[in-house]
């Protein structure tokens, strides 16, 4: 029986590109640059994203908040497209401030809520909690409690991220469903004995973006919304 839930948050829950792609589209507007190249720093940015926590996850680095490596690796992006001496500190610091506002997808909001009044949910993000604590205030995330990375010192797919979020929860894995639109996120989380969950988010990175086909038959839910799958999800707490 399933008895809680956690949730992968950036692509899944919120729409990171829209939000970070605006967010450098104004920066850009203010300093009189191109917009255009509001995507390729969106995109850019989050490319980077697994293998900025590969040092961690590989032991090369100790463990830091993913908003403290975050900008860093905006660093990178704006040197390789020779935009860094455009950029000061304050708009670096504005556009990182920007990850915790992004928007949720229309049926985030009401599917946690939803789930939430039948069983714990919680965010399992490579995000720190205080990044998902603010955008919860921002985009109406329901979150029964915040676990992920931070609780772990290391990021996902680790297994000791989902482990001890289950155990936040007080569930043991075969009792957790992780929810989640990145089919390598399920994968990890059903090698440690979670039940797993897959909702597509065709639109991730943007309209017109062409996601890979995922074979959902391997995981132990599976609908075309958030709505519907935690509606199978609650279903399977009964």
């Amino acid at each position: 029986m399933i008895r809680a839930a956690l949730f992968d948050v950036y692509g899944t829950c919120v729409d990171w590109h829209t939000g970070m792609r605006t967010a450098a589209e104004r920066m850009l507007a203010e300093k009189g640059l191109d917009t255009g190249a509001g995507r390729a720093i969106a995109e850019g940015w989050r490319r980077r994203y697994q293998p900025s926590m590969d040092r961690v996850r590989s032991g090369r680095d100790p463990y830091r908040p993913l908003d403290a490596i975050q900008i860093e690796t905006l660093d990178d992006v704006l040197d390789e497209m020779n935009l860094s001496h455009h950029v000061d500190a304050g708009d670096r610091a504005a556009l990182n401030a920007a990850w915790d506002a992004l928007p949720a997808w229309p049926d985030t909001a009401e599917s946690l809520r939803r789930l939430a009044s039948v069983m714990p949910v919680a965010a399992c993000s490579n995000g720190s909690r205080a990044m998902m604590a603010r955008l919860a205030d921002h985009a109406g995330l329901t979150w029964t409690t915040i676990a992920g990375a931070e609780l772990a010192r290391t990021f996902k797919p680790e297994p000791a991220v989902y482990l001890k979020s289950c155990a936040a929860l007080g569930t043991s894995p075969a009792e957790t469903v992780m929810v989640a639109c990145h089919d390598d996120d399920l994968d990890a989380a059903a090698a440690c004995g979670l039940a797993t969950a897959f909702v597509p988010r065709p639109a991730e990175w943007g309209a017109g973006a062409s996601p890979e086909p995922v074979d959902t038959g391997r995981f132990t839910f599976h609908a075309d919304t958030l709505c519907a799958l935690v509606d199978r999800i609650a279903r399977a707490s009964a």
